[in-house]
């Protein structure tokens, strides 16, 4: 079977995703970079110029956004709803972390459920020549934000969990792992990707008016455990479940989330001889560059590990 010809795919990303989009275009001849001048003006709204705007009519187009926070959604979005309208083939969003995922329940009445008004946003992106845009979602937080997209965009789940596969493999004692789930929402989100691993579950548990750590199910005994994790914010409950991993006879415990956000710098509770001590019980910490004003921030800081998307997003580019 004749083997299919790679589409040629023009790739503009927003600022702060500058260095990930280099990345994605380095993994592939068929992609190539483009850029829009992010200027403002003076009362601090966009002034936009998609650059060669010419020249993209009738390719494949894709954006790489980052919606890191409220004040560069709108910039970007701006963009994003420009794009599809300058007659190109097809236009592809790769958002790598949607961020008010787990924001996608109302536990009373008065809760705003943000991930569904993020979806609804994004389902109003203008169809391309080509039909509905792809919007490409890695590890988003949970499966079910998929029917939260209306029928005009096609949103396509992807997860690291393959990468974090090739490091694992790469460790000296490969043979010795064991995956831990810091809770049951964990293990159905990702148990499905790493059934060839013995797993651990944990789960909070209310003693009095403390909620504690303990381990539902699984032996950490003698094994080097890896906690798995669509993402981190404070960092409190991966820190309890080492402590718990630990406390069974744990070897090492390392750590992995796709998304590390962080608030207020929450990162430097991990980086080893930090002021607590605790950072230094974490063999390694694994996380992705979905997010780039962390992976800036704890540049060759250790326990910290960038695993890059890159080469993934090179490949939804071609589905």
């Amino acid at each position: 079977m004749e083997k299919k010809a790679k589409k040629q795919i023009y790739l503009f990303h927003c600022a702060e995703s500058e260095e990930l989009a280099r990345k994605v275009a380095e993994q592939s001849d068929s992609i190539q970079l483009q850029s829009i001048a992010w200027r403002k003006f003076d009362d601090g709204f966009p002034n936009l110029f998609i650059n060669n705007a010419h020249d993209i009519r009738g390719q494949h187009v894709a954006f790489l956004a980052s919606f890191s926070s409220p004040g560069v959604i709108f910039e970007q979005i701006s963009a994003i709803f420009a794009l599809p309208k300058l007659f190109i083939a097809s236009f592809t969003l790769v958002l790598p972390f949607f961020p008010t995922g787990s924001f996608e329940r109302m536990e009373e009445e008065g809760d705003v459920a943000t991930a569904f008004t993020m979806a609804r946003i994004l389902s109003m992106i203008p169809k391309s020549r080509g039909g509905p845009t792809s919007v490409v979602i890695y590890d988003i937080h949970a499966l079910q934000e998929r029917f939260y997209f209306g029928d005009d965009v096609l949103p396509c789940f992807e997860t690291g969990i393959p990468l974090l596969l090739q490091r694992l493999r790469q460790l000296p004692d490969a043979d010795n792992i064991t995956i831990a789930f810091p809770d049951d929402g964990a293990w159905k989100r990702f148990h499905m990707q790493l059934l060839n691993f013995p797993m651990v579950v944990c789960a909070k548990v209310r003693e009095g008016d403390k909620r504690i750590v303990r381990i539902k199910e699984g032996i950490p005994e003698g094994r080097h455990v890896v906690i798995v994790d669509d993402l981190v914010q404070s960092g409190g409950t991966l820190i309890e479940c080492q402590k718990v991993l630990t406390a069974h006879g744990a070897a090492k415990v390392s750590a992995y989330v796709t998304h590390a956000v962080f608030p207020k710098r929450s990162w430097e509770r991990f980086v080893q001889n930090n002021a607590d001590g605790s950072g230094n019980q974490f063999t390694y910490f694994w996380i992705t560059d979905s997010c780039p004003f962390t992976v800036k921030e704890i540049d060759n800081r250790s326990p910290f590990e960038v695993i890059s998307l890159a080469s993934s997003i090179a490949d939804a580019l071609q589905i």
